[in-house]
């Protein structure tokens, strides 16, 4: 049976190419700073790193304006180190991680926090708190060649209206970038167009129609966009 459409597929622009990245799969480390664990009320020290996912049409470039989203009263930013994977990695050793990482970018993990803490409370899963329209903001993808190796350290920083809200080092992640992709690689086959979310610092907090909102990674690039009064 032939489609009746053409689905459309995210792609995130490549630094110093015309080529863009279509986009697999997103995946994202939950409470990988070990401030903003505890500031959400859990113990760093207690478990391994776990992952949610969030859909790939949920990519939205820099420069985009998204609307307030619907069935929330608290909305929050998160500001995070992407990783793109550009090859593919089964249960691949921490120490070759490199060779499958197409490049990094900046991101923002947009979350309705209300949505998120209810499924949390209740034991339920996270995809409507994490998993919405345009809730994967992105920059573009700088290529790993511009780098000497995985950024282990840097600044990274969320402003909201030019105010800074966060303010952390990559150095302060409980699991590194090597970690992260030998962990998920050992539980699904990671391929060309993945992305991974790393994890946010503390101070995560509300956003509200109106706020621009940039997150920046040292190194790596910047993210800006602005939010408006909800459609509906």
């Amino acid at each position: 049976m032939a489609l009746m459409f053409e689905p459309t597929i995210a792609t995130v622009p490549v630094e110093g190419s015309a080529d863009a990245m279509p986009v697999r799969r997103i995946f994202c480390v939950g409470r990988n700073y070990a401030a903003h664990a505890i500031e959400m009320g859990q113990d760093p020290k207690a478990d391994p790193p776990f992952f949610f996912t969030k859909p790939a049409d949920a990519v939205v470039m820099s420069g985009t304006t998204i609307p307030y989203p619907p069935m929330t009263k608290n909305f929050h930013y998160e500001a995070e180190l992407v990783v793109a994977i550009g090859q593919e990695a089964t249960s691949i050793d921490p120490a070759s991680v490199e060779d499958v990482i197409l490049g990094f970018a900046a991101g923002i993990d947009l979350t309705r926090r209300d949505l998120q803490l209810e499924a949390r409370d209740k034991g339920r899963p996270w995809d409507f708190g994490k998993g919405f329209d345009a809730s994967a903001p992105i920059s573009p993808i700088r290529p790993r060649s511009h780098f000497d190796s995985v950024p282990e350290a840097g600044s990274i920083a969320l402003t909201v209206n030019g105010e800074t809200r966060q303010s952390a080092d990559l150095s302060d992640m409980i699991w590194g970038v090597r970690d992260i992709v030998s962990i998920i690689s050992g539980y699904v086959t990671l391929r060309p167009g993945d992305l991974i979310f790393t994890g946010t610092p503390e101070n995560v907090g509300p956003l509200s129609p109106g706020d621009d909102v940039k997150c920046t990674v040292e190194g790596v690039g910047s993210v800006e966009v602005s939010i408006a009064a909800a459609e509906r």
